[in-house]
């Protein structure tokens, strides 16, 4: 039986979905879910490059032929998603942490939006880097 509950006019189920529902919510909500899911990114990211590191002791050759792949497009364009992932979540945990401590509470939003576009600009400076390497 999938429980429901009502909010903002909205019936929403409750359960791991409902982690990531931000339907008629405020930018707090889009925020935490975005912070939620690249957390999560992050951390099956960190599993990968575990992974990925075996490969060294897998000899040379195995390791000459992922790097010849990760020089390709598409890895370099999950690079920028990476580094997107990164920024995102590291700034918002910021503003997070600093609206935690009493600093900014009142003009919270404005500090989103003052540490995003800190991070679009950082992010378009990385992926010019990225792709001209």
């Amino acid at each position: 039986m999938v429980q429901e509950r009502q909010t903002h006019g909205l019936i929403r189920r409750k359960g791991a979905w409902s982690w990531l529902d931000v339907r008629g919510r405020r930018l707090g909500a889009w925020a935490f879910a975005l912070n939620r899911l690249t957390g999560l990114g992050l951390v099956l990211y960190l599993v990968i490059h575990l992974l990925v590191l075996s490969l060294l002791a897998q000899g040379e050759s195995r390791w000459d032929d992922f790097i010849a792949l990760a020089k390709s497009p598409a890895f370099l364009f999950l690079d920028v998603v990476l580094i997107f992932g990164l920024l995102f979540h590291g700034l918002n945990g910021i503003r997070v942490a600093l609206v935690g401590i009493g600093l900014g509470v009142e003009r919270h939003k404005a500090l989103f939006w003052v540490l995003m576009v800190i991070g679009a600009v950082l992010l378009l400076f990385s992926a010019w880097k990225v792709f001209s390497v």
